[in-house]
């Protein structure tokens, strides 16, 4: 790889500066697109297997050939590169195609849809080239100078190839920053983004609970994105892949974890958590509750106590971490890491309607929601952050190169040395089979699963839709 090449990933940047000023042939796209997913359908299967339909459907408003480029993501945990389009929709009835106008009050007759197309999956290129029309000279004259263009002269109205495959995927200097300390960082923020879902299941901070179910009945959350039901389109994995409609293949995952945690699928969900480690029950009968959740702590009637657990409960390093951050929420222990991170993130009203509940204060359950609400989306973006500029472009790196970045040299583990080494990491099945760096404070695996793609060559799948 020369040092001087110009990558992939730098000419994505370019696109992430230019998205406004340049427009793909969508149809050349789907056209050479192959899915490297299993396709699914709309639809549930009934007890003979046989398909149900949605009782609505999508159009698209416009039949373009020409679309706005997408927005492009990095996976958080493999050598993978999508880009989600934007489309124009509008519901209709399946039957008659009879348009739907207004659901609960709101006017749904214009929807956004999202096709995710992958660009780079496990590291390999997925899309040979794109076709593109530029509306900015200074992008055209950028992609020039970068050899990614072969044009002499700018012309709006041409179509330029853009070739993906003849490019590295990554620069061979690329320098990444350190990663110390991220892992808690984020896994704190998983456990309190964990638990505020757990309040807001069937809340929403706009609309009312008949609302909601209109939406429900219509295929919409309660975000008013589109949620239709989708199902496999085969019915048994094994004769699919005997027949070739789908094939299996190894996808390389790349985690971040700390000495003690692998990484964050090991942190249960916050329901999950409070049964282990809690009850609820009622404070006026003193009666527990059986199967105890989040959305029932907006009962003022309902308390909470930390569950007697018995000799053989064995309290592991997740045990450790996420607890502190449920004491506090919960009022049971005012640690001040909540408000902590909270106020890290910007989210200062719920921080302080934690605060007065803990001193006594009846707060207000709408209040409550709408706090929650605002800071859910401010944790995420948080996270989302630190994953976009710390944490993927390494993951990235690592999964296309096969290697560590030059400044991160340490010798490679085997599961068994790295539980020597480190007794408290748990380690799933695919796990055991990985490869392992100590980093700083930090642990990289690197690990193999298998997966399942539709074979076909068909357009991308639409991952969700909402309203404009």
């Amino acid at each position: 790889m020369s040092d001087n090449k110009f990558s992939l990933v730098e000419l994505i940047q370019i696109f992430g500066q230019y998205c406004n000023n340049i427009i793909i042939n969508i149809k050349h796209l789907q056209e050479h697109y192959q899915r490297t997913g299993v396709k699914r359908i709309r639809g549930v299967r009934n007890e003979n297997g046989e398909l149900l339909q949605p009782w609505l459907t999508t159009e698209y408003i416009d039949n373009a050939e020409y679309v706005d480029m997408g927005e492009f993501q990095f996976s958080r945990n493999a050598a993978t590169i999508n880009m989600l389009v934007k489309r124009r929709v509008k519901l209709a009835k399946f039957e008659d195609q009879t348009p739907t106008i207004e659901v609960a009050g709101l006017l749904v007759n214009d929807l956004n849809t999202f096709n995710n197309y992958t660009i780079v999956s496990d590291g390999k290129i997925n899309v040979k080239s794109l076709q593109v029309k530029i509306s900015n000279k200074k992008a055209f004259d950028l992609l020039k100078q970068k050899g990614i263009l072969d044009a002499e002269e700018f012309d709006f109205r041409s179509e330029y190839t853009i070739q993906l495959d003849n490019l590295p995927l990554v620069a061979a200097n690329s320098r990444y920053s350190s990663i110390d300390g991220l892992f808690n960082e984020l896994a704190e923020i998983k456990v309190l983004t964990s638990i505020i879902c757990a309040h807001l299941k069937k809340e929403s901070d706009v609309f009312i609970e008949a609302q909601l179910d209109e939406f429900k009945k219509h295929y919409l959350s309660k975000n008013t994105y589109i949620n239709f039901p989708t199902t496999n389109e085969y019915t048994d994995i094994s004769e699919a892949l005997a027949n070739g409609t789908i094939e299996s293949k190894l996808s390389y995952k790349i985690d971040i974890g700390s000495q003690d945690i692998l990484n964050l699928s090991k942190l249960p969900s916050a329901n999950k958590f409070l049964n282990r480690m809690y009850r609820l029950y009622d404070e006026e009968t003193g009666e527990i509750i059986i199967k105890p959740s989040f959305e029932m702590t907006f009962n003022q009637n309902v308390a909470v106590r930390h569950r007697l657990l018995s000799s053989r409960t064995k309290i592991t390093k997740v045990d450790e971490l996420m607890k502190p951050i449920f004491d506090d929420f919960l009022g049971l222990e005012q640690n001040g890491i909540v408000g902590g991170i909270l106020q890290k993130v910007g989210a200062d009203s719920l921080a302080q309607l934690l605060q007065d509940k803990q001193t006594g204060k009846q707060i207000d359950k709408e209040e409550m929601v709408a706090a929650l609400t605002v800071a859910n989306k401010k944790l995420e973006q948080y996270a989302e952050n630190i994953y976009q500029d710390k944490i993927s472009p390494l993951v990235f790196y690592i999964g296309s190169t096969g290697l560590l970045p030059d400044q991160m040299e340490v010798k490679a583990m085997t599961a068994d040395e790295a539980a020597a080494k480190y007794p408290n990491l748990q380690f799933s099945k695919d796990e055991q089979e990985g490869t392992f760096f100590a980093v700083g404070d930090s642990i990289i695996s690197i690990y193999a699963k298998t997966e399942y793609y539709s074979k076909l060559i068909s357009v991308g799948s639409s991952v969700h839709s909402m309203l404009n």
